[in-house]
This record gives structure tokens, C-alpha cells and sequence, in this order.
């Protein structure tokens, strides 16, 4: 039986890891040829060897234009005309406005919002040319709502949302469809960094309606389905894996609440 993406030749930046290597190994069992594109080399190398013939790694700073173009020649020698993109890459930081340096913010916009311009542009192009393709961007919960000590995150997810939106505008004509996904709390080393228990995480999502913490695979899920066929008429959406995050929180002890 084929698989969902039987045949297609997707890039996933930021696959090394947590949500981008939960994607990678779904993309390629559903028979995608996948690039795994990160600076994590060891870790990318790793994974694409235990993926077989399905997977190969390459290193991309997603800041880096001369990088992407060398990627996207590289992927379109190795297996062809590049049918997905996920812009996954994506790095946090916890400090408030007040404390962010210029730098700091400029690192944290310059890998999670340029980092997504310059692969949605780059790969996008050549979509466009052949008028075919799917794009998938991971933003956040909190490019949706604001979340104090997350400035310059928060920031960066925010352009995302609003990149996706214009370049399905502009791509969406011509065969090719962008969308954006949008996680809440995932138990990756990024959103997890201290590796705590489950237990003790979850604690901190009492508030949200299904009280735990999301793990990369339900993610994943959502950009195959984004990635494939399947959503052939999603174009600009905005999907929040996110447990009901953003639907609202908890007043704890009114009626509806966990216990009452």
C-alpha cells in the first residue's frame, strides 16, 4: 500500500531534532524521499543513517541564502524536483523586552523568521515554476497571543503567521499552497530543556483543556497531513496543536472546570 507522500521529495529544516526528526522519520515511512537539513550536524547524520536510503542530511544555516541555494541544487540532484517544504528550524529564548539585547533579538528573528523567508522564497520558487508543492511553516501558540518573557519569540511566530498568509496570496496561484502550524507546549528539548518527568510537566498545563504537554509526533502528523495530498484545498490556514491552548483558560472552580 503506498504511503501518503509516496514519492515526493520533501526538505525539513531543523530535523535533527524533537519536532523536525519526529517529521522526518513520519515523511519518510510514508515513502518521501526527505533532506534533513540542520546545523546539528552529528545528530542529522545520525538520524539520516538510521532512515536508510529514504533520508539523506545535509547542513543548512537558515540564515544563510548561499546555503539554501546550495541545498535546494543539492536535493533536486540527489532526488528530484522538491514537491515540500516544512520550515521547522526555530530556536527559543526566555527574557523579557527590557533585558533583550539587539543581538539577541536579531539571532532569534534571523534563524525563526528569516530563516523561514529565505526557504519559502528559495524552494517556493522553483514550486512556482512548476506550478506544484506544498509549504509548510511552524509558527507557534505564540504567534497567536503574546507571552510575557517571550519578546523576540513571539515576535518572530507572529511573522510567520503573517509571511504564510502572503505568500499563499501570491504562491497559491500558481499550484502552490502555504500553510502554518502553530504547537503549543511539545516535550522537546526545546520546550523541555531540563528534561523533567511528564508528570511534573504537565502540572504546568493544568489551565489548558487537555492538561498536558504535546509530543513532537502530533505535530508531525499535522504536517503530513498539510504536506500530502489530503489537503489539497488548505491554502493560508492556520492550524494550533495545541491541546486548546488558545481557545482560553480555566477559571478554576466555576462550573465546566477539571473537578467541578
Amino acid at each position: 500500500m503506498a504511503g501518503r507522500l509516496q514519492d515526493k521529495v520533501a526538505i525539513i529544516t531543523g530535523g535533527a531534532r524533537g519536532m523536525g526528526a519526529a517529521t522526518c522519520r513520519l515523511f519518510v515511512a510514508e515513502g518521501a524521499k526527505v533532506v534533513i537539513a540542520d546545523v546539528l550536524d552529528e545528530d542529522g547524520a545520525r538520524l539520516a543513517a538510521s532512515l536508510g536510503a529514504g533520508a539523506h542530511f545535509r547542513h543548512l544555516d537558515v540564515r544563510d541564502e548561499a546555503q539554501w541555494q546550495a541545498l535546494v541544487e543539492d536535493t533536486e540532484s540527489r532526488f528530484g524536483a522538491i514537491d515540500v517544504l516544512v520550515n521547522n528550524a526555530g530556536v527559543l529564548l526566555f527574557r523579557t523586552i527590557r533585558e533583550t539585547a539587539k543581538d539577541d533579538f536579531e539571532r532569534v528573528t534571523g534563524i525563526n523568521l528569516t530563516g523561514t523567508f529565505l526557504g519559502v522564497r528559495t524552494v517556493g520558487s522553483r514550486m512556482c515554476d512548476r506550478g506544484r508543492g506544498s509549504i509548510v511553516n511552524i509558527s507557534s501558540a505564540d504567534g497567536m497571543k503574546g507571552a510575557n518573557g517571550l519578546g523576540a519569540y513571539c515576535a518572530s511566530k507572529w511573522g510567520i503567521r503573517g509571511l504564510t498568509r502572503v505568500a499563499a496570496m501570491e504562491y497559491g496561484h500558481k499550484g502552490v499552497r502555504v500553510n502554518s502550524v502553530h504547537p503549543g507546549g511539545i516535550d522537546t528539548a526545546m520546550g523541555n530543556p531540563y528534561a523533567e518527568a511528564r508528570a511534573d510537566v504537565n502540572k504546568r498545563y493544568a489551565m489548558v483543556p487537555q492538561q498536558r504537554v504535546g509530543e513532537p509526533e502530533e505535530v508531525a502528523r499535522t504536517s503530513l497531513f498539510l504536506a500530502s495530498d489530503e489537503s489539497s484545498y488548505l491554502c493560508g490556514a492556520e492550524i494550533a496543536v495545541d491541546g486548546g491552548m488558545l481557545t482560553g483558560q480555566y477559571y478554576l472552580g466555576f462550573p465546566g472546570a477539571p473537578g467541578v
